[in-house]
């Protein structure tokens, strides 16, 4: 959707720039900073629709301001991080990010993740269905999610994800069927963990309604 805001993190400058042009010239408003200080202030400023993040960051890097931001706001973040950066993806991902970019990458790719978690995060009009799992609640069409009648606050990814489960009615799902509810059709299955680890961090008492099928995937009880 044009007019979108992304906040670009990158303390390398020409990766800045090329990222912004790319997305500007789709459309989307950006502003960039490059370190996490600033990131955190800007952010404040911006209200941007998306946080496209490089974990590597002066000062308070990628993987503490996710943590900040998390703690404020359920915007959703894509990261971009070094191939050799495995476990900072995980850590990331358990944080609470949406979805991760290797560098090198090509700005076309990053175009795409961000037109795709974007879309994720929209609200859909014919989005109406209601779920209930015990005590676990999801409102599609208001994008809520109760456990015990008490709020959770989810990111789009995750309630994506809880989305699909309560909507299987118990059937379990796998790791590539997840994947393809979030739209990422392109990342690595272990993604899937990682969401949902966080998710049932999230759920609190509810956690144990999300449950591991070995062999296949998971499944939410009924």
């Amino acid at each position: 959707m044009a007019g979108e805001r992304i906040l670009i993190v990158e303390d390398e400058t020409r990766i800045a720039e090329v990222l912004a042009r790319y997305l500007e010239a789709e459309g989307y408003v950006t502003e960039r900073v490059g370190d996490g200080e600033g990131a955190l202030a800007l952010f404040r400023r911006f209200e941007p629709d998306l946080v496209l993040l490089d974990l590597m960051l002066p000062g308070i890097d990628g993987l503490e301001f996710t943590r900040r931001i998390r703690a404020i706001s359920p915007v959703p973040i894509i990261m971009v991080t070094a191939k050799s950066a495995e476990l900072d993806r995980v850590l990331g991902l358990e944080l609470g990010a949406d979805d991760y970019v290797t560098k090198p990458f090509s700005p076309r790719e990053v175009v795409a993740r961000v037109r795709a978690v974007l879309r994720r995060a929209r609200p859909e009009a014919k989005r109406a269905e209601r779920y209930r799992a015990g005590p676990l609640f999801l409102d599609a069409g208001a994008v809520r999610v109760r456990c015990q009648e008490n709020e959770v606050a989810l990111t789009p990814s995750e309630f994506r994800l809880l989305e699909a489960l309560l909507a299987a009615e118990g059937r379990a799902l796998s790791r590539r069927e997840l994947l393809s509810a979030l739209g990422e059709a392109y990342v690595d299955e272990r993604t899937v963990d990682a969401h949902i680890k966080n998710l049932r961090k999230k759920l609190g008492p509810c956690a144990e309604r999300v449950e591991t099928v070995r062999g296949v995937g998971y499944r939410v009880a009924p």
